[in-house]
C-alpha cells in the first residue's frame, strides 16, 4: 500500500514538475522567437530607415544649392562669353562655398575640360583618367544630378559627397557639371549618434565590400568578410537591395544584422546588434519561472500529500473499523490474526480469544428502541477498549456480538480480563435520552493452539460462550 502511494505520488510529482517545466519553456521560446523576429523585422530596419532619412534630409540643401547654381545666369553667360575671365568663376565659387558653407563648390566646362575651384582651376578632366569618371557618368545621366562620395580633388586625401548637376542652355546642350561638396562628417556624427543611442554598430560597406564609413566604437576588421560569421552571409548582402536575418557565431553570441542599399552612396548600409538584451531579459524571466515553478509545485505536492494522507487514513479507517462503535470489524480481523499467530511462534507467546456476547439485547432495542441499542454497542466497545492493552484488538464479531484478540496471554489471564470487562459492564449506568438501565455481558475464552486455523478457535470460543449463556449468563467460562 504504501509502495504504491510513493509510486503514485512520484508520478503526479513528476506530471506537476513537467507542467510546470514545459509551461515556462513554451513562453520563453515563444517569447524569444518573437523578440527575434521583432528586432530582424521591425527594430534594425526602422534603425536603418531612420539613418537613410536623415542621409536624405542632408543631402536635401546641397540638392538645393547645386540646382541654383546649374540655372544661374551667370554661369551661362560666363560660359556664352567663352569663359574668358576664370577668377569670375573662381570667384563665383568662392562666394557660394562661404555664403552656404560647403566644403567645396567646383564647375567642369564641357567645351574646355577645365575643372574650376574657388582656388583657381586644378586641372583638366579626361576619360583615360579613373579619378575624373564621376563627371562623365553625370554628362551621359538621364537625370539631372548624380550624387557621388569621392576624394575631392581640390584635398585628395579627404573623402566627401558631391552633388553633381548637369547643366543646360537654354538650347538644352549640355554646357557642363556644376556642383557642391558635403562633408561625410555629417554622416559620421549620424552614426555617432545612433551608435550611442541603441547600442548597434552601423556602418557602410562598398560593393565589393569594403567597410568605407565606421563609428569609432566599430572593431577593426576593414572587410565583411573578415567578420566572423558575416563571411557566410556575404554574398547575400551584396546581392540584394535589403536584407534582414540572423546567425551564431562560433563563441554562441547571436547576432541580428539588417542591410540596405543607399543609392545615392551606392554604398551598402550596416546595421547590427550582438545578443538582443530583450533576450537577456527573457532568460531572467525564465530561471524566475522556473523557480516559482518548482516553488508552487513543492507547495501543490505538500498539500497533496496532506490531502492523500488524510483521505487515505480515512479510507483505513472506514475499511478497518465499524462505522458505529470504532471497533476493528470483521473483515480485517483474520489479518490482524495471522500477524498475531506469527508474533506468537516467533516470541513463544501465548494467544487468547473472548467471545463476548450482549446479554437480552433484543429486549433492549424491542423496549427501548434501536439508537437505545446502538448506544449500548457504542458504550460497550468503550468499556473493552479501556479494560484492554495497546496492543489488544476489539473487533465487533456481528450484531451484538464482541472478540478479544489477546497478544501474549495465556487462558487463566484472559479469563480474568473477560472477568474485569463484564463486571465494568455490570456496574456501568446506560443512560441515553433519559433512559437508565444496566446491561449485562457473557464471555467464552479459548486459548490458541498449534496448528489452529482462526475458525477453529472461533469455534471453540463460540463453545465456551454457549456454556456462559446456558449456565445463566453474565459470567465467564
Amino acid at each position: 500500500m504504501k509502495n504504491r502511494k510513493r509510486l503514485y505520488t512520484l508520478i503526479i510529482s513528476i506530471i506537476v514538475l513537467m507542467g510546470f517545466l514545459a509551461t515556462s519553456l513554451i513562453g520563453y521560446f515563444v517569447a524569444r522567437s518573437s523578440i527575434s523576429q521583432r528586432l530582424q523585422q521591425e527594430m534594425l530596419p526602422l534603425t536603418s530607415d531612420n539613418i537613410y532619412s536623415e542621409i536624405q534630409r542632408d543631402l536635401l540643401h546641397p540638392l538645393v544649392i547645386s540646382s541654383l547654381m546649374a540655372n544661374d545666369v551667370f554661369v551661362f553667360d560666363w560660359v556664352n562669353e567663352g569663359e574668358l575671365e576664370p577668377e569670375k568663376m573662381q570667384s563665383y565659387l568662392s562666394q557660394i562655398q562661404e555664403k552656404y558653407n560647403t566644403i567645396t563648390a567646383f564647375f567642369v566646362s564641357s567645351k574646355t575640360q577645365n575643372y574650376y575651384h574657388p582656388t583657381g582651376i586644378l586641372k583638366k578632366v579626361s576619360e583615360d583618367v579613373e579619378a575624373d569618371a564621376w563627371y562623365y557618368k553625370a554628362k551621359n545621366a538621364n537625370q539631372p544630378y548624380l550624387i557621388n562620395i569621392d576624394r575631392d580633388t581640390a584635398e585628395p586625401n579627404r573623402l566627401s559627397i558631391f552633388v553633381n548637376y548637369r547643366v543646360l542652355d537654354k538650347k538644352g546642350e549640355f554646357i557642363g557639371v556644376i556642383g557642391v561638396g558635403l562633408s561625410l562628417l555629417v554622416v559620421e556624427e549620424l552614426i555617432e549618434n545612433y551608435q550611442q543611442r541603441y547600442g548597434r554598430e552601423i556602418y557602410f560597406i562598398d560593393r565589393q565590400g569594403q567597410v568605407m564609413l565606421q563609428s569609432s566604437k566599430y572593431s577593426k576588421e576593414l572587410h565583411i568578410q573578415n567578420k566572423e560569421g558575416l563571411d557566410k552571409v556575404f554574398t547575400r548582402i551584396l546581392t540584394t537591395p535589403s536584407s534582414s536575418f540572423s546567425f551564431n557565431t562560433v563563441n554562441g553570441s547571436t547576432i541580428y544584422l539588417n542591410s540596405r542599399l543607399v543609392p545615392e552612396f551606392d554604398w551598402y548600409l550596416i546595421v547590427e546588434q550582438v545578443n538582443d538584451p530583450s533576450t537577456e531579459k527573457v532568460e531572467n524571466a525564465l530561471i524566475l519561472n522556473l523557480m516559482v515553478s518548482f516553488a508552487i509545485s513543492l507547495i501543490v505536492l505538500f498539500i497533496l500529500h496532506l490531502a492523500s494522507r488524510g483521505y487515505q487514513g480515512r479510507l483505513e479507517t472506514m475499511a478497518t473499523k465499524d462505522k458505529l462503535t470504532g471497533a476493528i470489524n470483521r473483515q480485517v480481523f483474520d489479518s490482524f490474526f495471522t500477524q498475531a499467530v506469527a508474533r506468537g511462534k516467533r516470541h513463544q507467546e501465548a494467544l487468547s480469544l473472548v467471545l463476548i456476547d450482549i446479554d437480552h439485547f433484543k429486549q433492549v432495542n424491542d423496549n427501548h428502541g434501536h439508537q437505545y441499542g446502538d448506544y449500548v454497542l457504542t458504550a460497550v466497545a468503550g468499556i473493552m477498549r479501556q479494560q484492554v492493552r495497546e496492543e489488544d484488538v476489539v473487533c465487533r464479531w456481528g450484531g451484538e456480538e464482541f472478540v478479544l484478540m489477546l497478544q501474549d496471554c495465556n487462558q487463566n489471564q484472559a479469563i480474568k480480563l473477560a472477568n474485569n470487562i463484564r463486571e465494568a459492564i455490570a456496574q456501568h449506568v446506560f443512560e441515553y435520552n433519559g433512559k437508565k438501565r444496566q446491561i449485562t455481558v457473557s464471555a467464552g475464552v479459548a486459548e490458541y493452539q498449534q496448528q489452529e486455523t482462526m475458525s477453529q478457535l472461533i469455534a471453540r470460543a463460540d463453545v465456551s460462550l454457549y456454556q456462559a449463556k446456558n449456565n445463566g449468563r453474565n459470567c465467564v467460562r
